[in-house]
């Protein structure tokens, strides 16, 4: 027992020593290096800090100054969680060591109390680094919250201050104008002096390049987008839907490519080095008014069709209707020289007075040319035209007042925003409401197939199963998601926010937000997305591989062959599913915590539920059938109207709904008359009188087989003798239909025809009947024949039209 107790004391001695060289502070130098880089980044935030301090009147400086914050507060956090599972690790071990030994108790090996001594160092440098990050993650977010407080500050400040209208209106302002038309001239004057000296085939070689660029995009544009951009003038009645798609396309197509046209300019320019920073800046502004005039003056003509009434999406007269056009394009104009001139103005450093001026006499203009809008009278006839509604008159009255109103108290800031407000922002949301009007007039059961896109479609597809009207739904829900990307970007941009903004925004929404403890990662959910897809598409390749290329070539029983095919399709969705789920980040142990409580329910009493869910599951995944199908499961016959996880519901011919179980359709038989197809085969029985000619009965019936209107000619109808019958030679007419749902009606409609083909031809269809011959009893004679004979022949022969197959007593 000795030598026993001596081996444990040594086992436990080096057991102990092993634990404690595997917790050895080995992460020392980790630990410096975080408390090192976490130094950094506070000599950083303090940098940022004075940064915001010296850029308080630059909202794009101290755009990108969060920007920098919101990173440096993600290098923080990385930096602290580095460390937590070395401190998890510490916490675990002191458990397992204890406290140290109180009074009266033996103490405890030299070894453990110096690894514990360790340990605790360890873990309070760590939380020491630790409490360094938190406190530099608190500073960080209040300098954001300062900025955004500093922000709106900066805005309001533009919109609300106030000016002296005297300044715009003085002598001073016109000299002022003068010598900054002067300065201007001069600038123009000192580059082109430049480029004509040095960079003249420079010039001329990016000046030819755009042309080109200009060329491909137009002539490349016209032949791509043709039947969207022009609108077709021998087209007397366009559809509503094709009215739209050329407004909405038309006017977005030709903006981006005078877009591309005026950046691929300026990319030029500045490639070969032609343009000095001072008039590109001005170049730059130009192109970007001519670019939001062109988009204002297609869509006023898109929307309004001054020379094509027909193709006016909103009904009015034609004299208003180019009225309108010319207000709205005027509209455009003045805020387009208003933000040029701005520009100008910044560029060449020119006085506040000036560009005060040049805002309050583009504002007045805009206001008044808004008020103007609303004393057209667009509607009606020629003889009696009739104005906006009121509400809308009014409203027009009121946002062309608001300018000119906010103008002459010397808010000139805020009658700026505003008046740009009403061209740009009403001009994307009109072309958003236009786009969203193309995407439900495309939903719009049929309406794509009335398009050319439509007749395209139609050819290949031939329209199976109203695949257009899917490929309608999937197209407005494209155009709805573009409308959406592309237009509400640019009204946040119109509205103050800067690009870094919205860039932040959605990258914050990609990642990850929050509801609640729930974290949602968007670009988490769609990688999962993909990658099932991706799962599901080769486990389908790999089915069809093994089916056709192993199994095939095995001569394996079609039975065993299915059944293998199936097992491997569910492991491989089970699999995909699974991978998806982890790469969206959803925690599978929250799954399996599920798992286990459905396992409980199901074992008290959800037996029933759950086999209806799991058969409703089968069904969707496997489709044996599907809504509209016309089915047979026991004694219900009728049409599937839905089907749901946990019974399915079928309208039967009487119009009476029968909901069934999913588990009952999965345990039992199911007859499907429209599973592959629609065709289905017509049996009509007939019987003619013996004597009657048989070839003349077939070919009546072939006739008649053939000649009606929904009888398949492949197969084709054919004959059959079945049988001698008792009172009958007995004959089937079977055909096919191209249709099942009119069954039962085209089975009337032929005995009807066989009826009437049947007497012209004098063919007799006889009715069941016997021969009776009566023996009289001994002693008596026989009965005579005559009417108590016929008689009894009536009697017996009512009596074999119940019982054929009986004998007559």
């Amino acid at each position: 027992m000795t030598w026993v107790r001596l081996i444990a004391g040594l086992v436990l001695l080096v057991f102990a020593a092993t634990e404690a060289a595997v917790s050895q502070p080995a992460t020392s130098t980790e630990v410096q290096d975080r408390q090192a880089a976490i130094d950094d980044l506070s000599k950083q935030l303090a940098d940022l800090n004075d940064a915001v301090q010296e850029n308080l009147e630059d909202d794009a400086e101290l755009l990108e100054i969060r920007l920098k914050l919101e990173q440096l507060d993600g290098g923080v956090l990385d930096d602290a969680l580095t460390l937590k599972p070395r401190l998890e690790e510490i916490n675990s071990r002191l458990e397992q060591i204890g406290p140290p030994p109180g009074e009266g108790i033996p103490t405890e090996p030299p070894a453990v109390a110096q690894e514990r001594n360790l340990l605790l160092s360890e873990r309070a440098e760590i939380n020491l680094v630790i409490g360094a990050a938190e406190k530099l993650t608190s500073q960080s977010d209040k300098l954001i919250k300062r900025i955004g407080v500093t922000r709106r500050d900066l805005f309001n400040q533009r919109l609300y201050k106030r000016y002296h209208i005297s300044d715009a209106l003085n002598s001073e302002v016109y000299t002022a104008f003068e010598e900054e038309s002067r300065k201007l001239s001069q600038l123009f004057s000192n580059w082109w002096q430049y480029i004509s000296g040095f960079k003249l085939p420079a010039f001329f070689g990016s000046a030819l390049l755009s042309l080109f660029a200009a060329a491909f995009l137009f002539f490349g544009g016209r032949r791509m987008f043709r039947g969207l951009l022009e609108r077709d003038k021998g087209l007397a009645d366009p559809t509503y839907l094709s009215r739209l798609s050329v407004a909405f396309w038309s006017t977005f197509v030709q903006t981006v490519a005078v877009a591309a046209f005026f950046a691929a300019t300026m990319l030029f320019f500045d490639f070969f080095g032609v343009i000095r920073g001072d008039v590109a800046e001005i170049l730059l502004s130009f192109s970007v008014v001519l670019t939001i005039l062109f988009f204002i003056q297609r869509l006023a003509n898109a929307v309004l069709s001054p020379k094509l009434p027909n193709w006016r999406i909103f009904k009015m007269r034609s004299q208003p209707a180019r009225t309108l056009a010319w207000l709205i394009s005027a509209m455009a104009l003045v805020t387009g020289i208003d933000y040029l001139l701005t520009t100008i103005s910044g560029v060449l450093d020119s006085p506040l007075s000036i560009t005060v001026a040049k805002h309050f006499f583009a504002t007045v203009t805009v206001g008044f040319l808004v008020i103007l809008i609303g004393l057209v009278r667009p509607f009606g006839q020629d003889a009696s035209p009739r104005s906006w509604p009121l509400h809308i008159r009014y409203l027009l009255f009121a946002v062309g007042g608001l300018p000119i109103i906010a103008a002459l108290l010397g808010y000139i800031g805020l009658a700026r925003f505003v008046s740009q407000q009403i061209v740009l922002t009403s001009g994307i949301l009109t072309a958003m409401y236009i786009g969203y009007l193309s995407s439900r007039a495309v939903a719009q059961e049929g309406a794509l197939a009335e398009s050319r896109l439509g007749g395209i479609l139609a050819e290949r597809y031939q329209n199976e199963d109203g695949r257009i009207d899917r490929f309608g739904l999937g197209i407005s829900l494209l155009i709805k998601l573009f409308v959406l990307i592309t237009g509400l970007p640019l009204i946040l941009l119109l509205w103050g926010f800067q690009p870094g903004d919205i860039q932040a925004w959605v990258f914050r929404s990609a990642t990850e937000f929050r509801i609640g403890s729930i974290s949602i990662s968007l670009i988490g959910i769609l990688t999962g997305l993909l990658i099932f897809s991706a799962g599901y598409l080769l486990t389908r390749k790999f089915q069809k591989w093994l089916d056709d290329s192993v199994m095939a070539r095995g001569r394996v029983d079609s039975g065993v062959r299915n059944s293998i095919r199936v097992a491997v399709g569910y492991c491989g969705l089970a699999l995909a599913a699974i991978i998806g789920i982890s790469a969206a980040g959803i925690d599978l142990s929250n799954l399996a915590l599920v798992a286990g409580a459905l396992s409980l329910g199901i074992g008290f009493g959800l037996q029933n539920i759950v086999s209806n869910f799991v058969s409703g599951l089968i069904l969707l995944a496997e489709r044996p059938f599907k809504v509209g199908d016309w089915i047979v499961a026991g004694t219900v016959e009728g049409t599937v109207k839905k089907i749901s996880v946990r019974a399915t519901e079928i309208e039967t011919f009487q119009r009476q709904t029968v909901v069934l179980p999913n588990s009952e359709l999965i345990n039992s038989a199911v007859g499907n008359w429209t599973l592959r197809n629609r065709i289905a085969r017509v049996e009509i029985p007939v019987g003619v009188a013996y004597g009657t000619d048989p070839e003349l009965v077939r070919s009546v019936l072939l006739e008649i087989g053939k000649g009606h209107r929904n009888a398949l000619n492949n197969p084709e109808p054919h004959v059959l003798f079945l049988n001698f019958g008792d009172s009958s030679l007995d004959f089937e007419l079977r055909l096919f239909l191209s249709d099942v749902d009119h069954f039962l009606t085209i089975q009337s409609e032929i005995r009807f025809q066989i009826t009437e083909a049947f007497a012209a031809h004098g063919i007799e269809i006889p009715f069941p009947q016997r021969d009776i011959h009566i023996k009289s009893s001994p002693g008596q004679a026989d009965m005579p024949t005559g009417s108590k004979g016929t008689a009894a022949k009536g009697k017996a022969t009512r009596s074999s039209r119940q019982n054929r197959n009986g004998n007559t007593e």
